[in-house]
């Protein structure tokens, strides 16, 4: 990623540089008017003199501000490109996502008390047992490593995260996707969505020709609250034959599409248990026509989540 000392330093530079000229220049008027009698330009008004010493100095900065406007661009696409080269490296192996977990069986619970998430075995229990005996231990000192606090989001704001940008013009669909990125759990669904979304289109699958039609708001809801089978059956409104049949077939057939999808599955279920009761009809709606929430309805149908597939 761009190095903000970087572009702290070019644009530095330009102030020293524009500071440098300023000073020369104030330092010729002096000695222009010293050796002129203070008279100025011959002949000249006295307004267009005031012009003449000013406008140098107007030209400078204008360049001066330029300048750090170029330096800020260009540190924006160093930045961009390092996001999209660690997008490329997930692509490559989803199982290298920021959240190291085998994607075992998609098992949601029946209801929202009792809901389990199916997690990593002994290796994740042997983390948690070394982490509370670092906790435990008084020898131990805190080196400023603890997990990033999470981020207020407005349900808008994750609802456009969720649909990705339809291109570099759309500025709030990329202000959105910044933002999401700043708390952790929306962080690892946007990149496990990227991941399965990008995994669709290398088999011919595109969330853009998804067919879902009007989204069932009630079946949405009974989903959240915990409900499985042919009780929210309208939620997973993609149905194309074809579509379905490939999606099956690469998850009995490709190990790393299979754990792509769990994981994919199982972060969006957490997230839409969270985020739905803060929603309103029109915004499930909204949500429910997401390239993310067409992904899942696919998926999620082709791996069995709403019954018997049709």
């Amino acid at each position: 990623m761009a190095s903000p000392l970087g572009g702290m330093a070019r644009g530095g530079r330009a102030l020293i540089i524009g500071a440098a000229l300023t000073v020369l220049w104030l330092v010729m008027l002096l000695i222009f008017w010293l050796t002129s009698g203070g008279d100025g330009a011959a002949g000249a008004p006295g307004w267009i003199s005031v012009v003449a010493a000013l406008m140098p100095l107007v030209l400078i900065w204008m360049a001066v501000g330029l300048a750090q406007a170029i330096d800020r661009l260009k540190a924006e696409a160093e930045g961009l490109r390092a996001e999209m080269a660690q997008a490329a490296m997930r692509r490559a192996d989803p199982r290298k996502a920021s959240e190291p977990v085998h994607a075992a069986a998609y098992q949601p619970a029946p209801s929202t008390t009792t809901r389990q998430i199916a997690r990593p075995a002994a290796p994740a229990r042997r983390t948690d047992e070394r982490a509370h005996a670092a906790a435990s231990d008084p020898r131990q000192t805190s080196l400023g490593l603890d997990a990033p606090e999470p981020v207020e989001l407005a349900p808008v704001t994750v609802i456009r995260a969720l649909n990705f940008p339809e291109g570099p013009e759309d500025h709030a669909a990329i202000a959105a996707l910044r933002e999401a990125l700043r708390d952790p759990e929306h962080a690892r669904l946007i990149r496990s969505a990227q991941d399965v979304i990008t995994l669709l289109a290398d088999r011919g699958i595109y969330t853009d020709d998804l067919d879902a039609g009007p989204a069932d708001v009630a079946a949405w809801r009974r989903f959240a609250e915990g409900q499985r089978g042919n009780a929210v059956g309208t939620v997973g409104a993609v149905r194309d034959p074809e579509m379905l049949d490939v999606a099956t077939a690469a998850m009995r057939g490709d190990e790393v599409f299979r754990d792509a999808v769990h994981h994919f599955l199982r972060l969006f279920d957490r997230s839409v248990t969270v985020l739905m009761p803060e929603l309103g009809d029109d915004e499930i709606i909204w949500m429910a026509q997401t390239r993310s929430a067409l992904a899942f309805m696919l998926l999620a149908r082709a791996a069995g989540l709403f019954g018997q597939t049709e």
